[in-house]
């Protein structure tokens, strides 16, 4: 009945459309749950038969720019990724085509699929045996062979591919099971046209470490909080492997002059703070002799660019710190004390009219901010000063940015090759290939025309990118297409007309770079403590002892080495700021207890305690009275004390009323600024006895009736002086009781024609 009704149009019942309703939910959701499992057993097929089914890494390829009578080596390592067991398997060689742009360059190495049309085809005779590889085992491989059999015809960079061909149980047939490419620049001869000049900068820089801190001896003994950069001198460490690697290339060495005015620090004695806050010796003296000795024979016969002292980071300075007082003074101070540390330690003069922005970002604040201190060369980098156009093409680095200054722009994909963890050999190989594949190809874009080309690397080189770094200049060494060239002649370089002179607004600075920039209360907290330093310092007769070491750590408050690390510089900051706090209360007030004042006038001694081991001099201590009607306390007396010593300066008193009086102690400079806290203590006065008080409104009840009298004899006489008033009149004599002063302290109690009953006088002492 219930088909009838449908086929005749009728409604169907309820119950038969709830029961459709029903149907139609479970196939929906079994179409669904089959569409999630249908990519399953394709997915399975191609992890145990796809093309990255073998991880395929090339670790060496030596030389990395071969000629035509050299013999390639490529090594590296197969690795089984999947779950089937891999047989037959065999490595070789693929030649890709010759690229044609930068772009395709950087394109390389990101691909891991194999693609019959670009990938070539296998080159005979030169494949190595792998045979079974099971799930997850790993297998070494090497190629040798004649850099003619790669059959290139033409100049230029090529993709050279190194493929791992097998079968699976599930696939019986052999086919490409994993592939990685790399980069082969091909120049078998000298170049045709103009070589390209390479200016490549080796940074020598370091992390902050001393915060001005010192032992309380006379050789003013560093303390370290730790002992990290004496790993680093140590033989394998980074600073080590930096000189080891970059005495032998044809650089330009940028050093951050701190890192030699610590490394000199640790060549005598120092200390470590340990965790409980005791001091321990510190044990790298050998080691930081050894480095600094390398160091100079490293630099001998190269150019030694001197940044400021700690290595100030100018964006910081330019977007929030300019508007801080005393800040750019900084920056002037540490480009003079640059030149100075350099010369004395390595024995070398420097150039310091360089001056570098992290990343080369730049912008007309940053280049302000960079001049004001001397520097007439920016280093900039193209993906800052962009071409216009932009196009590949990559123009001579100088340029002339106004006001007579010049942007010295590196090479961006250059100077970023080395970037990442290169600790892998696969990604280490790859990066040096990369850069030279990058530096033909710039030269191949118009070898016609000599251009100037700079790479800056990133400020802290890890050990890894260190030794990357070394390879690639070292596959250049041979002059093919390259010159080496020094930073202050990529300077003088003539520019290329149409490169672009234009310096980016500051819509234009990276926001990226901009979040790790120090904060405007971090260049405030920065004056506070110069401010602080800039009072301690006049007081001392050997200023330097202080200036010295907390200055540089001022100097490294701004460090372009806190980016990334706000928690690191702010608690950098306070350190430097109390231990310069705690280095001014030595000279302090020593606290007072309350006194008694038992006479009319007395002396009231203040201590002052100078803990330093110099002298201080130039303080003036100054005693006040916040009830002088009560007490006169003599205002202020000068203090000098040696180092080490202890001073009692004293004050003459004078009471006029009894009770209680609170005074206040405080030492001042000479220009009137307060150094250390105050003192406050009550002193008693109990010595104004009755009689004296008497006496004193006696003199006043007499000054009184004088007055009245001169008053009445005038309003008589019509206004006429009296003939009785003046010198020898009738007025008050010159030796009667209007003439009593209590405050001179010799003077008896009261004019009565009596002595007092007991004297008073400067003698009587202070109770305590």
């Amino acid at each position: 009945m219930a088909e009838a009704a449908e086929f005749q149009g009728t409604t169907p019942a309820p119950a038969l459309r709830r029961f459709r309703h029903i149907a139609t939910v479970l196939t929906g959701l079994l179409v669904f749950l089959g569409m999630i499992q249908l990519p399953s057993a394709p997915a399975a097929r191609a992890e145990a038969g796809g093309s990255r089914t073998v991880g395929v890494s090339i670790d060496t390829l030596t030389p990395g720019a071969p000629t035509q009578n050299d013999k390639i080596t490529i090594s590296g390592t197969v690795t089984n990724k999947s779950r089937a067991t891999v047989t037959g398997g065999h490595v070789g060689l693929r030649v890709g085509p010759l690229l044609s742009t930068r772009s395709e360059i950087d394109d390389i190495g990101d691909r891991t699929s194999f693609s019959p049309g670009t990938d070539g085809a296998e080159l005979n005779g030169h494949t190595q045996k792998i045979g079974k590889l099971q799930p997850g085992v790993s297998r070494e491989f090497s190629l040798t062979l004649p850099a003619k059999d790669l059959n290139l015809d033409r100049d230029g960079v090529y993709q050279l591919g190194v493929s791992l061909s097998g079968q699976t149980a599930e696939q019986p047939y052999e086919r490409v099971l994993g592939i990685r490419r790399t980069l082969l620049p091909w120049q078998p001869s000298g170049t045709d046209g103009k070589k390209t000049k390479l200016t490549f900068l080796w940074p020598l820089i370091s992390s902050t470490r001393l915060t001005g801190r010192t032992e309380s001896d006379q050789q003013q003994t560093p303390v370290f909080p730790n002992d990290d950069l004496a790993a680093e001198l140590a033989p394998g460490g980074r600073l080590q492997q930096l000189v080891s690697l970059g005495k032998n290339l044809p650089v330009t060495w940028v050093i951050d002059p701190d890192l030699l005015a610590t490394v000199e620090a640790m060549t005598k004695r120092y200390q470590i703070t340990g965790p409980d806050g005791e001091n321990t010796p510190g044990q790298g003296q050998a080691v930081a002799k050894q480095w600094l000795g390398q160091l100079q024979a490293a630099v001998n016969g190269h150019q030694v660019v001197a940044l400021p002292f700690a290595d100030p980071d100018l964006a910081s300075l330019a977007h929030r710190g300019k508007n801080v007082p005393g800040t750019l003074g900084h920056l002037q101070s540490a480009t003079e004390l640059a030149a100075t540390t350099v010369d004395t330690i390595l024995q070398v003069k420097p150039r310091t009219d360089f001056a570098w922005p992290v990343d080369g970002a730049i912008d007309p604040s940053i280049v302000d901010v960079a001049t004001s201190a001397g520097a007439r060369n920016i280093i900039a980098r193209s993906d800052s000063l962009r071409e216009p156009d932009g196009s590949p093409y990559a123009p001579t680095a100088a340029r002339q940015i106004g006001g007579g200054n010049t942007a010295v722009v590196a090479d961006a994909r250059l100077s970023t090759a080395f970037e990442g963890d290169l600790t892998r050999a696969g990604d280490a190989s790859l990066a040096v290939q990369r850069f030279l594949a990058q530096s033909l190809m710039v030269n191949k874009q118009a070898p016609e025309n000599e251009r100037s080309i700079v790479v800056a690397p990133q400020r802290l080189p890890t050990t890894s990118q260190a030794q990357a770094m070394a390879a690639a200049l070292g596959g250049l060494s041979d002059g093919r297409w390259t010159q080496p060239l020094a930073l202050e002649d990529a300077a003088k370089a003539k520019p290329d007309p149409a490169a672009n002179r234009h310096v980016p607004g500051s819509g234009a600075y990276p926001d990226s770079l901009r979040s790790q920039e120090l904060s405007a209360e971090a260049f405030t907290t920065i004056y506070r403590t110069q401010k602080s330093l800039d009072g301690f310092k006049v007081i001392l007769t050997s200023p330097e002892r202080v200036v010295i070491p907390f200055g540089s750590a001022i100097m490294r408050e701004m460090s372009t080495s806190w980016r990334g690390d706000a928690a690191g510089a702010a608690d950098f900051r306070e350190e430097v700021a109390s231990n310069l706090t705690t280095l001014t209360q030595q000279v302090k007030l020593v606290e007072k207890s309350d006194a008694t004042l038992s006479g009319r006038s007395a002396t009231i001694p203040v201590t002052v305690k100078n803990g330093l081991l110099q002298g201080v001099t130039g303080l003036k201590l100054r005693l006040e009275s916040t009830q002088p009607n009560r007490l006169k306390v003599e205002s202020e007396q000068p203090v000098k004390i040696e180092g080490g010593h202890s001073q009692s300066v004293k004050f003459e008193t004078r009471a006029y009323a009894n009770g209680p009086v609170r005074l206040k102690a405080q030492l001042y400079t000479a220009d009137n600024q307060p150094v250390g806290d105050a003192v406050e203590f009550t002193v008693h006065v109990t010595s104004v006895t009755l009689m004296v008080l008497l006496v004193i409104a006696g003199g006043v009840f007499l000054l009184v009736l004088a007055g009245l009298r001169i008053y009445l004899k005038r309003k008589r006489s019509g206004g006429r002086e009296p003939a009785g008033d003046g010198p020898g009149g009738e007025g008050p004599s010159a030796d009667g009781p209007g003439s009593d002063e209590p405050e001179q302290p010799g003077d008896p109690a009261a004019d009565t024609g009596k002595r007092s009953g007991r004297p008073s006088g400067p003698g009587e002492k202070v109770e305590r």
